[in-house]
């Protein structure tokens, strides 16, 4: 997998947005404990622990990584692909972060909400 940085879609104000170039390759938890680093989560402990199998905590890991990640390795080690795809009409994300992800990958902006 090859990240791609969308130019012209930030996650905040000079930051790019980050995109898989491939869903399959989004191989991460899908349930159980997981702990964010402090690169990811701006807080300190427990702030960075989240339970996968609470809806609640699964969207927020996901709204997190998608804002913040900056390497291809942060996507592949906390994203699963599957799962982004069940989550994403459900994620609260900047604007520039939605609209990168939908452009390289088209299914999910037809993924209806449940």
């Amino acid at each position: 997998m090859r990240g791609t940085a969308a130019a012209d879609r930030q996650s905040r104000p000079g930051r790019r947005a980050l995109v898989a170039a491939d869903l399959s390759m989004l191989r991460g938890p899908v349930s159980g404990v997981v702990v964010l680093p402090n690169r990811l989560v701006w807080a300190p402990a427990p702030a960075g622990r989240f339970d996968l199998d609470d809806p609640f905590d699964r969207l927020r890991v996901y709204e997190i990584v998608l804002r913040e990640a900056v390497h291809e390795a942060e996507l592949r080690r906390w994203l699963n692909g599957a799962v982004l795809v069940e989550v994403w009409p459900h994620l609260y994300l900047p604007r520039g972060v939605r609209q990168a992800w939908e452009a390289i990958h088209p299914q999910l902006a037809v993924v209806p909400a449940r």
